[in-house]
C-alpha cells in the first residue's frame, strides 16, 4: 500500500472518528464518544506515519540527486548534472508537501 493511500485512509479514519464522537455526544453515549476520539487519534497517527515515510523518501531523493548533480559537475557531464538537480528538487518538494 502506498504512502498516499495510507495518508488518505488516515484522513478518512479521522473523519469517521469525529462523526462517531459527535453522534456519541448528541446521544449522551460516553463510550461512543470515547471510541470516536480513539478512532480519530488512530487516523491521525496513520496519516502522520505516512507523511514521515514520504519525508524520508524525499530526503533520500534529495541526497541522491545532489550527489548525481555534483558528479555531473565534476565530470563536466551536463545531462547527469541536470538529472541530479531535477531529482534533488523532486526530493525537496516531496518533503515540503508532507510537513
Amino acid at each position: 500500500m502506498s504512502n498516499q493511500s495510507k495518508k488518505t485512509e488516515g484522513v478518512a479514519e479521522q473523519l469517521g472518528g469525529k462523526i462517531k464522537q459527535g453522534v456519541g455526544k448528541v446521544l449522551g453515549n460516553e463510550q461512543m464518544t470515547a471510541e470516536g476520539r480513539a478512532k480519530e487519534f488512530e487516523g491521525k497517527a496513520r496519516e502522520e506515519g505516512a507523511k514521515a515515510a514520504e519525508r524520508t523518501r524525499g530526503k533520500i531523493e534529495e541526497v541522491v540527486g545532489a550527489v548525481k548533480n555534483r558528479v555531473g559537475a565534476l565530470t563536466d557531464n551536463e545531462q547527469l548534472e541536470l538529472e541530479g538537480r531535477a531529482k534533488e528538487l523532486k526530493g525537496e518538494t516531496r518533503q515540503k508537501l508532507n510537513k
